[in-house]
């Protein structure tokens, strides 16, 4: 899988509109980057290691500290440890699993809409109060429903993801006004096969390469 991700990190870099965005990236040199979020982001062919690769040879440094299952509440949590850090920008993908629901006839999301915007203001505050850093949020990507009510793991715990549920808590991070890479409205709902594994939730590889694209995209449009 890391073999993976060095392989889309290479055929970005040969494309020159790429370099050409990662050239325009707001970094100085050694520059310090946390890529913070779940399991989209620790996944070992991440977006976040594929932007690790690109940007090493421009000496910033990318960290992942993101959690498989985490929510937004999660998140609150280990923030702190990342601001002690001091890093120059801090990229976001989180709360998909704010929208998570469990039971064949689910009736509530892990954590509420309200209480997802609360944390999501939170963690701006406290970044905006603790440290120097910039951010770039991300929205969480939409999901295939049908895939994941029959995926023979998810549905052995009696795990669901509503695109609906998705929406709002990609509604909450537009709702910041920060930065923003949106990537339930990027994607499509649902995203295209080829973007997501046949859990209809987690990225392949490919999708991971197309959110990569998206952060270079988005985040090289900031002064």
């Amino acid at each position: 899988m890391r073999e993976g991700a060095e392989e889309a990190a290479r055929a970005l870099a040969s494309d020159p509109e790429v370099a050409a965005m990662i050239g325009r990236l707001p970094l100085r040199d050694g520059a310090r980057i946390v890529a913070f979020g779940d399991s989209h982001t620790s996944d070992p062919q991440s977006w976040a290691v594929i932007l690790r690769e690109l940007l090493a040879l421009r000496g910033v440094t990318v960290e992942i500290d993101a959690v498989p299952g985490e929510t937004t509440t999660h998140g609150l949590i280990r923030i702190g440890q990342v601001t002690a850090q001091q890093p120059d920008w801090i990229l976001f993908l989180l709360g998909t699993n704010d929208a998570r629901t469990q039971g064949p006839t689910p009736s509530k999301t892990l954590v509420s809409a309200q209480e997802t915007e609360s944390n999501l203001r939170e963690l701006f505050a406290r970044v905006a109060h603790e440290t120097k850093a910039r951010c770039l949020w991300m929205s969480p990507p939409p999901v295939n429903e049908e895939s994941v009510k029959n995926h023979w793991g998810l549905s052995r715990f009696g795990v669901r993801f509503r695109n609906e549920d998705v929406a709002r808590v990609a509604e909450s991070v537009r709702s910041l006004g920060t930065p923003l890479v949106d990537l339930f409205a990027l994607l499509g709902t649902p995203p295209a096969p080829e973007l997501l594994m046949e859990d209809g939730l987690h990225l392949t590889l490919v999708g991971q390469k197309r959110i990569a694209l998206e952060v270079l995209r988005g985040w090289s449009k900031q002064s």
